[in-house]
């Protein structure tokens, strides 16, 4: 078994993820504490063979009636805030179950960040892991982007991950925010782990070959 054959042919297919370099957008506000990803995405949908729907399914009970009508009062339901690329959310955001579901909902609804002042770790990982940006403010920070946002829904909220910082665009008031080297070199790039180890297919073959095995 060479590492050709590995990376080049036991790769199953996967989704392309786009690059994240800054992103300038509205944001949908989510001031509740404490969502869990069965509320994100709930454990029914969760049998799905195939990555579809996951954007209808987002906050589903949340977002729809029992009649499947949509909830007005809903902020992700609301006109004044849709095409945004950014969720602001409460804290503790992406608590309960690991469900790597929850972050693909997040991603194939069109978000790519979301920002708190707490997130759960295998919540916050998997979204690195499928191209979405979390990012962790002060709860001071958290709550200046609240009172913006409800203040002025067009609002825009600028992430820098080259410089890792999240800025308030009306006042410029600024945060840093910390990420893990690889996963932000891979976000940058639009990779995922499997992509990384393709973009290094050459350097992984070079030391096989060095082995004396």
């Amino acid at each position: 078994m060479t590492a050709n054959w590995i990376l080049a042919d036991w790769i199953p297919n996967k989704m392309a993820y786009d690059k994240f370099t800054t992103l300038t957008s509205t944001a949908y506000p989510l001031p509740i504490e404490n969502v869990d990803t069965d509320q994100i995405i709930p454990a029914r949908f969760l049998k799905a063979t195939e990555r579809v729907d996951f954007d209808t399914n987002f906050f589903r009970d949340w977002r729809y009636n029992q009649d499947g009508t949509p909830k007005a009062d809903f902020p992700l339901n609301k006109e004044i805030y849709a095409g945004s690329k950014i969720l602001v959310g409460g804290r503790n955001f992406g608590s309960g179950s690991s469900r790597e579901h929850a972050a693909w909902s997040v991603y194939d609804f069109g978000l790519r960040c979301v920002i708190s002042s707490a997130f759960a770790d295998i919540f916050k990982n998997n979204c690195l892991n499928v191209g979405v940006l979390p990012v962790q403010v002060s709860a001071g920070f958290a709550d200046a982007l609240f009172d913006a946002i409800m203040a002025d829904p067009k609002t825009e909220i600028k992430v820098d991950l080259q410089s890792q910082t999240v800025t308030l665009v009306a006042t410029g008031e600024s945060e840093s925010f910390d990420i893990n080297t690889y996963k932000k070199d891979n976000m940058l790039n639009g990779f995922d782990d499997i992509d990384y180890l393709k973009n290094i297919e050459g350097e992984i073959v070079d030391f096989a070959k060095t082995r004396p095995f």
